[in-house]
């Protein structure tokens, strides 16, 4: 089974054509994404794992990792 870390950086690697992403790579300083791709990832979270982020979670610093990420959809989950 496929862990929230591994569909999260199969997205990102899909979009952004990186074969090496690591889980505390900041995928904004390094370039490799934009602020208006935050919405996209964001439409991707919603979708792919059924949860609903909140203005809370709209915190920038929750989609600038895979680590970051992963925590956000999961505290969202339980």
């Amino acid at each position: 089974m496929e862990s929230t870390k591994d569909k999260i950086r199969e997205y990102l690697l899909r979009l952004v054509g990186d074969s090496k992403l690591n889980d505390d790579d900041d995928i904004f300083e390094l370039g490799l994404v934009h602020s208006l791709f935050s919405i996209q990832l964001l439409l991707f979270i919603e979708k792919e794992f059924d949860v609903e982020i909140d203005d809370e979670g709209l915190d920038f610093s929750n989609f600038r990792t895979i680590n970051a990420i992963a925590s956000l959809v999961e505290s969202r989950m339980n």
